[in-house]
């Protein structure tokens, strides 16, 4: 008798799932973590689209003049300030300004606290040298020495780049020089631990130059800390911003911030408390999203907490 079992079918292989792809299912079970995603890509689409769409006809500037301090209404859903200008457009455009200072300020400190960071792990004659810089930069009031840049370089870089960029520039590097510490230190923690593994070991037995092993192997196992720490930092950076602008000493008054808002309506706090509430909610919001995207960008960027 003949074999007339059934042919098998052919096994379907899987194909291998990807590593963002599970960074990303991960990320999604952290609700605070969505939600702040969600809250701030809503701010993130006001402040940069909405200026462009919210154009208020406030008539001449004497109209203007004559419209100012009024109360909220279907078309200035925000009021109007003490100048006459539209309260909602104002935030919009301040919220603009304050991320931006945010995004690029995050990127200055992060650089600068990931090179110090690798440099310091991988080399070891250079670890002593740039961890005592490191402790120095930790040991200043990082405050008050932003006050004094501010207060010695303002008008220079305002005469040199103008008065909006120069401002734009000066908060900038000042906020940036002055908040790399923390992500070095964690950038240095990772390569030390990094450097003495195998693959590592065997870059370097087969005579890789440090330069190549860095960029090759180690940076691409650090994005991870770096990532996190960059959330951190733009919040860190939007606070700092604020509280220099309601010192005075940030942007120029025609240059709207969340921080000027504030320093603004902080003079008519007992009249109009509005206008001390809305910036403060703006940036409150923007702070705790940034900072539920960054825990749970750590959770997710986590290999032993993945999957569970």
């Amino acid at each position: 008798m003949t074999d007339t079992a059934a042919p098998r079918a052919p096994q379907v292989i899987e194909a291998p799932r990807s590593q963002w792809a599970d960074v990303w299912n991960q990320f999604r079970r952290h609700k605070g973590a969505m939600a702040g995603l969600v809250v701030l890509s809503v701010l993130v689409v006001l402040v940069v689209f909405g200026p462009m769409v919210w154009k208020p006809d406030m008539g001449t500037t004497a109209q203007a003049i004559l419209n100012r301090n009024k109360p909220p209404s279907w078309a200035h859903p925000l009021g109007i300030d003490q100048v006459g200008q539209d309260v909602l457009r104002r935030m919009m455009q301040g919220g603009r300004v304050s991320l931006a200072v945010g995004l690029v300020a995050m990127m200055v400190s992060i650089f600068l606290g990931t090179l110090v960071g690798v440099l310091s792990g991988y080399f070891r004659r250079l670890d002593g040298l740039l961890m005592r810089v490191t402790d120095l930069f930790l040991a200043l009031p990082l405050l008050p020495l932003l006050l004094v840049l501010m207060f010695l370089y303002g008008q220079q870089m305002k005469s040199v780049l103008g008065p909006e960029m120069g401002a734009f520039v000066l908060v900038v590097l000042g906020i940036g020089l002055t908040s790399w510490m923390h992500s070095a230190r964690i950038v240095r923690g990772q390569v030390l631990a990094l450097k003495e593994r195998e693959f590592v070991l065997a870059a370097r037995s087969i005579g890789t130059p440090p330069r190549r092993i860095i960029i090759r192997h180690i940076l691409p196992n650090v994005m991870s800390a770096v990532m996190v720490a960059a959330t951190l930092c733009i919040a860190g950076a939007i606070i700092t911003e604020s509280v220099l602008s309601f010192l005075g000493l940030g942007f120029p008054p025609d240059f709207p911030t969340w921080g000027r808002l504030l320093f603004e309506g902080y003079g008519n706090l007992t009249t109009y408390p509005s206008r001390v509430v809305y910036p403060g909610v703006a940036i409150s919001l923007t702070v705790l999203s940034v900072n539920y995207i960054g825990d749970g960008l750590r959770d997710a960027l986590d290999p032993r907490i993945r999957g569970r």
